[in-house]
């Protein structure tokens, strides 16, 4: 099944690519560090017995409890939603509040729509192109019932990692890319990379890691299965190029 919404770095073309590098024997736990739209946790019924799903924006892991949580609360919130420019500012206006004084589902509903109708999912713009909101909101009652047993974490990568870390689990990492960060709205430093790969050198399971293709990430991962893959440029009609290349980094 598909995402319920779109996030900066989603991995929806990339996916399939990442479900190829998974353990054939499987694994017993799953965890998403870096979870943003869930692409790949959403690719498959179950990945696992146990199954978690954690992101750093704490907005991002509201809209998610309410979905697993209260789908139809949470849908009766968004009845008055529309397509609308007016909406969307009002929204990114409350948004920088914290939307202050508002219930959990409040939050969440606004926060849906901030994403639903932002330009690329960036949270700042409006997005102009014609959406089916109706559709989205119905389509809320299916991402709850997948995520019905699914863990639900709004930890810092190197604490959850910690916490999940066995032998027979895998971990799903896709963290900011380099030079990218400040597209995303959690900060991540340069020597947050390095931590992430300190954490990830010590760990008794296995992971999978998605990165942007740079030398200053061959050379942080020297040692470990680094596999070039692409996929289609989204923006290809902005800089001519057709495909963009990504590294899929392994521990086995």
């Amino acid at each position: 099944m598909n995402s319920f919404v779109t996030w900066v770095g989603g991995k929806k073309l990339l996916r399939n690519k990442i479900l190829d590098q998974f353990p054939p024997e499987g694994c017993k736990k799953y965890v998403e560090c870096f979870g943003g739209a869930g692409w790949v946790l959403f690719a498959k019924e179950k990945h696992a017995e146990t199954e978690v799903f954690n992101d750093a924006n704490g907005e991002l892991i509201n809209l998610f409890r309410c979905v697993k949580y209260h789908p139809e609360a949470l849908q009766k919130e968004l009845e008055w939603a529309l397509m609308s420019r007016e909406i969307f500012l009002e929204c990114r206006e409350q948004a920088k509040t914290g939307f202050i004084g508002m219930t959990d589902l409040q939050r969440a509903a606004r926060f849906y729509l901030l994403i639903k109708e932002s330009y690329g999912a960036t949270l700042h713009s409006f997005g102009v192109s014609v959406k089916d909101m109706k559709k989205g909101i119905e389509y809320l009652g299916k991402i709850s019932e997948r995520l019905k047993k699914v863990v639900i974490e709004n930890q810092d990568f190197e604490r959850l990692i910690k916490t999940y870390d066995r032998k027979d689990t895998l971990f799903y990492l896709d963290p900011p890319y380099y030079g990218t960060e400040k597209y995303y709205t959690e900060e991540f430093s340069e020597d947050d990379h390095k931590r992430l790969r300190d954490v990830l050198g010590n760990i008794q399971g296995k992971f999978i890691l998605s990165y942007n293709n740079c030398q200053q990430i061959k050379t942080l991962y020297e040692g470990y299965k680094i596999i070039e893959v692409d996929r289609p440029n989204t923006l290809r009609v902005k800089n001519g190029t057709e495909e963009y290349n990504e590294l899929i980094i392994k521990n086995y």
